[in-house]
């Protein structure tokens, strides 16, 4: 999972866990590819990628127990509650960065036009140089889209508290349902993404951080280039009113239609600018 053992460049390698996304070995040339345990094994004993049906030798079989050891001594209770405990924390554990609501109008550049099935991976990183830092988003936000465009956090924190915009085809944030995809990019001033269509997870993630997902009408949105500015007049009114939201491209001079899926409690949750913000407001 790019921890460590990285494959060399070039080189064709295995994995039996989906932790397969472009650069994810520690390897940045990498080429990695899915398979079962069985054929893992075989290719390990050939040397190469090996149908595991064609080895000279029984396949291998086991029978599971009929009742499993439990060693509960592993865990641990909790102490007694005591709020005079001091709260010791390291370097990288920092609060969360507080968002605001949802301006009345919404607009900003385009930073990235994106393509087709864009994952998690890409958009939020993982791997030795990334992970220490997930529970310090200022720093791990400098590796957001870091795989696509390595200026994205420069250009994203000239921006600030403008805000921007991110726009991409079918099936934007699949793969691994990481919430620091959303949180991170949310951090560096993401304030809504335009996309043809959404993975379910990511797209939940994001309405949870304040970000709004907007989807193209059938046969527009193909035009806009990344530079362009958009605008979102009386979002908060618009989102309240109906499911049909008007965008201005203000660089090309056109107007589009965007669409959401938000239920009642997801709009509220977006004008308050996430589902922490809008939990803090409950009676």
């Amino acid at each position: 999972i790019g921890m460590g053992q990285a494959p060399a460049s070039g080189r064709i390698s295995l994995r039996t866990v989906p932790r397969n996304f472009p650069g994810r070995s520690g390897t940045k040339e990498d080429a990695v590819y899915l398979c079962s345990p069985e054929t893992a094994a075989a290719a390990a004993l050939t040397g190469q990628i090996t149908d595991p049906r064609t080895l000279d030798m029984p396949y291998p079989d086991f029978a599971e127990p009929d009742d499993l050891i439990l060693n509960l001594e592993m865990l641990d209770p909790p102490p007694p509650s005591d709020t005079a405990v001091e709260l010791a924390k390291g370097p990288n554990i920092k609060p969360l960065p507080e968002f605001d609501p949802l301006p009345e109008t919404l607009s900003g550049e385009v930073l990235l036009a994106l393509g087709d099935d864009v994952s998690t991976d890409e958009i939020m990183p993982a791997g030795s140089q990334v992970l220490p830092y997930r529970s310090n988003i200022p720093e791990i936000s400098k590796f957001v889209f870091a795989q696509i465009d390595e200026s994205y956090y420069d250009r994203a924190m000239q921006q600030g508290d403008a805000g921007h915009f991110v726009v991409a085809g079918d099936n934007y944030g699949q793969g691994s349902s990481r919430e620091h995809a959303a949180l991170a990019p949310r951090y560096l001033g993401l304030r809504a993404v335009v996309a043809r269509s959404f993975a379910r997870i990511h797209w939940q993630n994001l309405v949870n951080f304040g970000i709004l997902p907007l989807t193209f009408a059938a046969g527009e949105g193909t035009d806009i280039a990344a530079g362009d500015v958009l605008a979102l007049p009386d979002v908060r009114q618009e989102l309240q009113n109906g499911r049909s939201l008007p965008l201005h491209n203000q660089t090309q001079g056109t107007t589009l239609t965007v669409t959401h899926d938000l239920s009642p409690r997801q709009v509220d949750m977006l004008l308050a600018g996430g589902r922490i913000n809008h939990f803090r407001a409950q009676p």
